[in-house]
C-alpha cells in the first residue's frame, strides 16, 4: 500500500435503522464508547436524530441514531417517518439492524423495502443484533435468514452483541471501509452535536419510562424550561438549577409518572440527574414537574411547541 494511501483519511454518515427495540441506540452508545442515545426496552424511545461520533486517527464515523421506522398511527408518527426517510437519502451507509432473538418478520421486510424503495443505491450493511441472547446454532439460523432477505444487496452482514461488546471493533472497521474519503466533520474528543439541553431532556425521559406499563412510552414528552446557574455558590463547587416538564396525555398517566406519594417521581429525577452530571460534569438540583397536554400526538401546534 502507498504512502499515500495509507493515509487517505475516510468520514461520513452512517444511519441504523430497524424496528423499534431492535438495539440501534445501544448499538450507538457501543460504537462511541459513551452514552449519547437514550436506549429503553419501550418501543419508540428515541425521538431525536442524534449524532454520536466514532474517532480513530484514519477515519471518523457520524452516527445517526433515528427513531424505528412504523407504521404511523398519529401525526407524530408519521413525523417521526418522515423524519427517518429524509435521513435516509443523505448517509453514506445504512446499517439495518435486525435482532438474532426474533424471526424475521412483515416489519423487518416493509423496512428493508422503504430502504430499497427510498435509498437504492445506498450502501447497506445488515447488523445482526443482541447476539448475547442466543445460541451460536441460533446466530448461524439468523444469518441464513438475513441473505435470503437481502440477497446481494448488502455490501456486509456483520453479528454483534453491543451489551458485550462482541464484534464492536469488527463492525466499526466493516462500516469506516464503506465510507469516502473526506476530512473530519468534528473535532477530535466531540462524541456528539446534539445540545445538552435536548440530552438532559432525553435522558429525563428514559427514567421516566423505566419500568412503566406500555400506555406511556408514545405520550411522554419532556421539555427543558431553563437552566441556569446557582447564584451565590463558591466557583470550585458550582450547582446548576434545570426546571423541567414532563408532559403526557392523560389524568392517568399524570398518576402513573408521580407514583403514590411522588415516589415515582422523586426516583426519576434521582437517576436522571446522576445522568445529567455526569453529562455537564457539575453538580445539578433537578427540579420536575408533570404536565397534561390533551392528545398533544394528533395536535400540530402543540406537536411544535414540544419540539416535534
Amino acid at each position: 500500500m502507498t504512502d499515500a494511501a495509507q493515509s487517505e483519511f475516510r468520514s461520513g454518515f452512517v444511519c441504523f435503522v430497524g424496528r423499534p427495540n431492535t438495539g440501534k441506540s445501544t448499538l450507538t452508545n457501543a460504537l462511541v464508547g459513551t452514552k449519547v442515545a437514550i436506549t429503553s426496552n419501550r418501543p419508540q424511545t428515541t425521538r431525536h436524530t442524534i449524532r454520536g461520533i466514532v474517532h480513530r486517527p484514519d477515519f471518523q464515523i457520524v452516527l445517526v441514531d433515528t427513531p424505528g421506522l412504523h407504521r404511523p398511527r398519529t401525526l407524530l408518527g408519521k413525523r417521526l417517518n418522515d423524519l427517518v426517510r429524509d435521513t435516509y437519502s443523505e448517509v453514506d451507509v445504512i446499517g439495518l439492524c435486525i435482532p438474532a432473538d426474533e424471526n424475521i418478520g412483515p416489519g423487518d421486510r416493509w423496512i428493508y423495502e422503504q430502504i430499497r424503495d427510498v435509498a437504492p443505491r445506498t450502501t447497506l450493511v445488515v447488523i445482526v443484533t443482541k447476539i448475547d441472547k442466543v445460541s451460536k446454532e441460533r446466530v448461524a439460523e439468523q444469518l441464513v435468514a438475513v441473505h435470503e432477505l437481502v440477497g446481494d444487496t448488502a455490501a456486509e452482514i456483520v453479528p454483534v452483541s453491543a451489551t458485550r461488546g462482541d464484534q464492536v471493533d469488527i463492525l466499526i472497521d466493516v462500516l469506516a471501509g464503506q465510507l469516502p474519503p473526506g476530512p473530519a466533520f468534528y473535532p477530535d474528543g466531540e462524541l456528539t452535536d446534539e445540545p445538552e439541553e435536548v440530552l438532559m431532556a432525553e435522558l429525563i425521559r428514559e427514567a421516566a419510562l423505566e419500568g412503566v406499563r406500555d400506555e406511556l412510552p408514545h405520550s411522554l414528552a419532556v421539555v427543558i424550561e431553563e437552566i441556569e446557574e446557582r447564584s451565590g455558590r463558591p466557583a470550585d463547587d458550582p450547582l446548576i438549577d434545570v426546571h423541567a416538564v414532563l408532559y403526557v396525555e392523560r389524568d392517568s398517566q399524570k398518576g402513573i409518572v408521580i407514583g403514590k406519594g411522588g415516589a415515582r417521581l422523586k426516583e426519576v429525577g434521582t437517576v436522571a440527574r446522576t445522568q445529567i452530571e455526569k453529562l455537564l460534569g457539575t453538580k445539578v438540583y433537578l427540579d420536575l414537574r408533570v404536565k397534561i397536554a390533551k392528545n398533544w400526538q394528533r395536535d400540530p401546534k402543540q406537536l411544535g411547541r414540544l419540539g416535534f
